[in-house]
């Protein structure tokens, strides 16, 4: 029988909102024997169950949601219906205006698919998998075999998976770090398709599990307003030119979006030189080199090296890295964010375009369009929203689970102060 845990008087109101966390100085009591990683019965200080979850005295996340239902049985069949919900999902939100629409997409997405801790990532014919809570992870195999079967069924046949369950916050869950192949191993440079552009990803080395999904859609939007802007007769640039600005491009992916849709002059910046290396080859696979070229910079010193050359630009997108991954540096990462918005502002000619992202969940929505209005300020410009996106459907948020959503977008237009 299932140890059963006890919350302290007001407290799991998270959990009780729909969240999927309970966090170690929320608990009164556990009864009954149970080692990390076990499924243990939630309850309320009054005694109304809760649900049940993995428990881990490692982390400050104590128990992690499986399951609403106490007396569901958490094996096998439980989680085939987990991961054929999750798949069924994504196949009716997805857009179907690309025909690669379904070609890569996050098919697992934690807490959201009420799989907690456990990511995975289609890529063409290939699953990527990370596995960062302990419970999850004793289910990890059992769970792969039934999202391949489930594919199958939809005539999708699974080449090979690769682990990559190498990020730092294993450690916090008394885990050690981890990537390589699950099964036969494969090429892991794998060719993908996403709004007509393609991509190859290195699964490997590549960052997180390879390729940022969640921008699939922002990316489309991009796509969309360049061939918006060269469609009108009076466009910025002038007849059938666009300049174009994609900062911290990595693998070149919203550069070679504007390029694509007829982007005459694309520049993508990333520090990186792998990044560059890969965003110039991608370039190359869809003959789009002679339109979008990258190079290595570092963004924060090269904008005002442009500002002080004169350069202007139709469209600057800028993409970074989160700036905050804790909420104590939250206040340092305001002024990272205010500063690179500032600096990108100022390089969009009046009534050119900025598209701006935070991909922190620690940076709300609210606080970091607080950001973007100061940093406006203080660059002398005027903003005016054109489009306000999130993280694409397959990445959905959990109400009540703050950390799913963390992907802010921002397209504004651009007006000088006169």
């Amino acid at each position: 029988m299932s140890a059963v845990v006890t919350l302290k008087k007001n407290e799991g109101r998270l959990l009780k909102a729909g969240g999927a966390w309970v966090f170690d100085n929320e608990i009164e009591s556990v009864m009954g024997d149970c080692e990390n990683g076990e499924v243990v019965i939630v309850k309320d200080n009054d005694g109304i169950t809760l649900g049940q979850g993995f428990i881990n005295e490692n982390s400050k996340i104590r128990i992690r949601l499986l399951s609403r239902n106490a007396d569901t049985e958490i094996n096998r069949d439980f989680f085939r219906m987990r991961v054929k919900d999750a798949w069924n999902l994504r196949r009716s939100v997805m857009n179907a205006d690309t025909e690669d629409n379904l070609n890569s997409l996050r098919i697992i997405f934690g807490e959201a698919d009420f799989l907690p801790g456990l990511t995975v990532d289609k890529y063409n014919d290939v699953l990527v998998v990370q596995s960062l809570s302990l419970g999850i992870e004793q289910f990890k195999e059992t769970i792969i075999d039934e999202l391949k079967a489930v594919l199958k069924e939809d005539g999708i046949d699974i080449k090979g998976v690769y682990e990559r369950s190498d990020a730092s916050v294993r450690k916090k869950e008394g885990m050690y770090l981890h990537k390589g192949f699950i099964g036969d191993e494969f090429d892991t440079m794998v060719p993908i398709s996403e709004n007509g552009v393609k991509y190859t990803v290195d699964v490997v080395n590549g960052q997180k599990t390879g390729f940022f999904l969640d921008q699939k859609y922002n990316r489309l939007a991009m796509q969309r307003l360049c061939k918006s802007v060269l469609n009108d007769p009076e466009n910025l640039g002038g007849a059938g030119t666009l300049k174009v600005l994609d900062c911290f491009t990595h693998m070149g992916t919203f550069a070679l979006n504007c390029a694509l849709a007829g982007a005459t002059d694309v520049t993508g910046l990333d520090i990186s030189e792998f990044a560059v290396s890969q965003a110039t080859e991608n370039a190359k696979v869809n003959n789009l080199s002679d339109s979008a070229k990258f190079r290595c910079a570092d963004v924060l010193d090269e904008l005002p090296k442009l500002e002080k050359e004169g350069e202007r630009f139709d469209i600057v997108i800028l993409d970074p890295p989160a700036f905050t991954k804790s909420r104590e540096a939250t206040k340092n990462a305001i002024r990272g964010y205010r500063e690179i918005n500032m600096k990108g502002m100022k390089l969009v000619r009046d009534k050119g375009f900025f598209a701006t992202c935070s991909c922190s969940h620690f940076m709300t929505e609210e606080l970091f369009k607080q950001t973007i209005l100061q940093a406006a300020k203080s660059a002398h410009k005027r903003l005016r929203q054109i489009e306000f996106r999130t993280q694409a459907p397959d990445h959905p948020i959990l109400w009540a689970a703050d950390e799913s959503y963390y992907l802010k977008f921002i397209i504004f237009q651009v007006v000088d102060e006169k």
